[in-house]
């Protein structure tokens, strides 16, 4: 069985990356196909396999603008030729799902999310772009909602990370799915005897993951707050941080796991489709606070691994706060670690594997 994996963007290395490793350990002779690829910037195990790119990638400084290339990904996806392979698994986030496949061949999609940059964070997507590039998406946006609810119809089955983003999809392409959690490798993370005295930010800093709350918050908590990442807001937000809080930036993935296993809680203030760093917080023992919406629902159980906060805003975060460290005591390392158990990576392949095989059966 010849397997092609159509991936948005191969750019860096997040959450959408480590399901595409682990589909690669299903079909590890499957072919990847992708708009923009910065080899540097991606695993050994991604870089192995064979990789092709769509004429996006040959536009002169599309590594660096992609983004602003989405209304030409649509015809740079359709026409690729795919006639040889007989399942095709796309790996939605950017467009990756709308693809011309042979008539008998299977279409799996695997959906983080549908495209937030036409949907509902338009606004955000548009807010910095100069006059001639809003003209642009004005006119080009509407046209690539059309195109993303019409080529979600041709496809066999569509898989989501999550409870939130099925319903996303129900909400935007009309459409059913089922949910097969992304994987995590829970036995990496370790629980620790002893805790520091610190609570944790790790996250890319970008205005949608809302790292301002956690900030304004621990300016009036006086706690320390350690906040591990970067982005184009990390200057924002180091002028309003008080001394409390310290900016550490990029870390490596050892250094990310030893903060994570001694840290009193994760904070956790964005609406996320899933979000592993919740999950590797809590695979290191560690309970999370976090926003009562979005992926966060699917796994944290309030006041048995995690607490948390109905608003937005960072007087909802600080109750939150105080309600933890009123209860710290009552946060079991070894049932918060057995409760995330669930989303290791022998449970997602056999999931991922069982539908795949349900659809080329039919």
């Amino acid at each position: 069985m010849k397997v092609a994996i159509i991936h948005y963007w191969l750019v860096g290395m997040r959450g959408g990356e480590k399901v595409l490793e682990s589909l690669i350990d299903l079909y590890p002779q499957s072919d990847i196909y992708t708009n923009v690829y910065i080899p540097s910037n991606i695993s050994d195990k991604i870089n192995n396999q064979k990789v092709y790119t769509t004429f996006i990638n040959n536009i002169p400084l599309s590594k660096k603008f992609y983004k602003y290339l989405l209304i030409l990904m649509p015809f740079a996806l359709r026409v690729l030729n795919l006639k040889k392979y007989d399942l095709i698994i796309s790996s939605e986030s950017g467009p990756s799902k709308g693809i011309v496949k042979r008539s008998n061949a299977k279409h799996i999609c695997y959906c983080h999310s549908p495209m937030r940059y036409i949907w509902d964070m338009k606004e955000d997507y548009t807010k910095n772009l100069n006059l001639l590039m809003k003209i642009a998406t004005k006119i080009f946006f509407p046209y690539l909602k059309k195109w993303d609810i019409k080529s979600a119809k041709n496809i066999d089955m569509i898989v989501t990370n999550s409870n939130f983003v099925k319903d996303r999809v129900r909400k935007y392409w009309n459409q059913n799915a089922c949910v097969v959690h992304p994987p995590v490798k829970i036995d990496e993370f370790n629980i620790v005897d002893e805790v520091d005295d610190y609570y944790l930010v790790l996250s890319q800093l970008v205005e949608y993951k809302r790292i301002d709350i956690a900030i304004k918050a621990f300016n009036k908590y006086n706690k320390k707050l350690v906040v591990i990442g970067e982005g184009d807001e990390l200057n924002n937000l180091k002028k309003i941080a008080q001394k409390n809080i310290l900016f550490l930036g990029w870390q490596s993935e050892e250094n990310k796991k030893k903060y994570l296993s001694r840290c009193k809680a994760l904070i956790f203030p964005g609406i996320e489709d899933f979000g592993i760093v919740p999950i590797e917080t809590m695979a290191s023992g560690r309970p999370v606070i976090a926003l009562k919406i979005g992926g966060a629902l699917d796994y944290i159980i309030n006041m048995e691994n995690g607490v948390f906060f109905n608003e937005q805003s960072s007087d909802s975060l600080l109750e939150a706060l105080n309600k933890f460290e009123n209860n710290s005591d009552k946060f079991n390392s070894d049932l918060i670690k057995k409760s995330v158990r669930k989303f290791n990576y022998t449970v997602f392949n056999q999931k991922i594997k069982k539908i795949i095989d349900d659809v080329r059966s039919k």
